[in-house]
């Protein structure tokens, strides 16, 4: 039996995907091969393995943090919402079905046995596998039919380190009420308490961790404070709790319109590491005044999101920038979004609207999806402010269920590699003004990303830089910082014991 380890939260966005994809570093670093898993993931920020198969973004920059390439068994169940009440189930990276809350809780112990399938594959190639759960295992309501958080464990038998969120306020009482709520043979599994983002000095706790210790018989194996680190968000609560909003301002101002189906949001990374870019995310037209670039990003929603535009004005400000001549990126659903017609009797059911009418083409969608990696290549003359983007090679993804067709006076924006052919993607105004594409994490490739910024820069009047930050050594370095964070604050030597005991009490 390998070793494995699992970390569940007093609640959710209390950082245990990026305390995971730190223990993969550890792990990583110390020779073991390591892999992620969360049989269950909620999110809307997804990725596409090298098979085609899509899985929840955490689970591949955890796979990038242990040094693997990632694969969709770490991942076999992704929901992604599509309205307050229903999501569309991926199951093994291939869309299922669409259900609403109800219907899937009926439908869960249906899929214990993929579920635990997966984990038993995994483990038969790795040394160490790092588990996390999702929300908290004190919803006792769902716990008849967990999959992701005790029931997961049982189904892999490892031990649960559970995390908690200090920077939220009632530290204590959320790690006491956990546990309290747990059946007995629950608590048995929890090995330890990890107190995360704490900011001051951690003496002031000591007296607060003894008690809680003597109260539950559980050890508290660190305290992590605030940290800075620069990884990828599993979802949009990062956007709801404001993460990007207190940024400092910089030379070139970039806003991204925060959706309420906003998906893949991911892909705008590589962009806010630039030295001289700011990337906001914005809800009101007011916060759109005196930017350089407006981005549309991926949406789960198109037709829905589009609505939601108009009702909040935000569509009619987009217009107003375009009439500016403000450059706007549209990104997948923001992509289809800049066109005449949608058409949709899909996802959303709303059957068919007006686009923004800033690219002359027309969507359908369609009940199959696109996901795919994909080499391409921008278009070789791109106009206006973006002719220093053209003929850069890029690599990315799709994930996409509709169908674009170009009509009249716009241009492809990119040349896809699918088959040994070349495939028109994307659509580009004749002023350049106007771009849009389905090719997700094309930020990623600094050249393009470097090309665009200076294009932007030159249209102030600003001189050009030459250099531009490497998003893939970039995110590495925020790995190793959080491990040694993570080494310098958490009794690591314990979590091995752990797992060393767990294993050998169970072997």
């Amino acid at each position: 039996m390998k070793q494995a380890i699992m970390l569940q939260g007093t609640a959710s966005d209390v950082g245990k995907s990026v305390l995971a994809a730190g223990l993969c570093r550890i792990f990583h670093q110390d020779g073991w091969r390591t892999a992620p898993f969360k049989s269950q993931n909620m999110a809307l920020n997804s990725g596409i393995t090298p098979e085609g198969k899509e899985m929840g973004r955490a689970q591949i920059f955890q796979a990038e943090a242990a040094g693997v390439v990632p694969d969709v068994r770490m991942n076999p169940v992704l929901l992604k919402p599509t309205s307050d009440s229903k999501a569309q189930v991926v199951l093994m990276g291939q869309v299922a079905c669409n259900m609403d809350a109800v219907s899937y809780h009926e439908y869960k112990p249906r899929l214990r046995e993929q579920v635990t399938a997966a984990y038993n594959s995994l483990a038969q190639e790795y040394d160490v596998l790092v588990l996390e759960g999702a929300g908290s295992p004190a919803e006792i309501n769902l716990r008849d039919r967990d999959i992701v958080n005790m029931g997961m464990a049982e189904m892999a038998g490892c031990p649960v380190i559970l995390v908690a969120d200090i920077d939220r306020g009632g530290v204590f009482a959320s790690i006491y009420g956990t546990l309290a709520l747990l059946q007995e043979h629950e608590r048995w599994r929890v090995k330890g308490v990890i107190i995360n983002k704490f900011r001051g000095d951690v003496a002031l706790l000591h007296s607060g961790i003894e008690q809680i210790e003597s109260l539950t018989g559980v050890p508290v194996l660190g305290v992590m404070p605030w940290l800075d680190v620069d990884l990828e968000d599993e979802d949009g609560v990062a956007l709801q709790r404001g993460k990007y909003l207190h940024t400092e301002k910089r030379d070139i101002e970039i806003a991204v319109l925060h959706l309420p189906h906003i998906s893949n949001f991911t892909d705008f990374n590589a962009l806010a590491a630039q030295p001289d870019v700011r990337v906001r995310y914005v809800r009101h037209p007011e916060e759109l005044d005196g930017v350089d670039l407006v981005i549309l990003p991926g949406s789960k929603n198109t037709l829905g999101d589009l609505s939601w535009m108009r009702e909040h004005a935000l569509a009619q400000k987009v217009l107003e920038l375009h009439r500016c001549r403000v450059p706007i990126i549209g990104i997948c659903g923001g992509y289809q979004m800049l066109g005449d017609t949608i058409i949709d009797e899909v996802e959303s059911g709303l059957g068919t609207l007006p686009g923004l009418g800033l690219l002359n083409t027309m969507t359908q969608f369609a009940s199959s999806k696109t996901t795919t990696l994909v080499a391409a290549e921008t278009a070789a003359s791109l106009p206006g402010w973006l002719a220093q983007a053209s003929g850069i090679a890029l690599r990315g993804y799709e994930i996409h269920m509709g169908e674009t067709q170009l009509t009249s006076d716009c241009r492809p924006a990119l040349l896809l590699q699918k088959n040994g052919e070349s495939i028109a993607d994307g659509a580009v105004s004749d002023d350049g003004l106007v771009f849009g594409t389905y090719l997700h994490g094309l930020f990623d490739s600094n050249a393009f990303t470097r090309a665009v910024v200076n294009g932007l820069r030159a249209r102030k009047g600003l001189a050009a830089l030459t250099s531009t930050v490497d998003y893939a050594s970039y995110k590495s370095q925020q790995f190793d910082i959080l491990a040694a964070a993570m080494r310098q604050n958490i009794d690591i030597e314990k979590v091995y014991q752990v797992m060393r005991e767990h294993q050998e009490a169970t072997a």
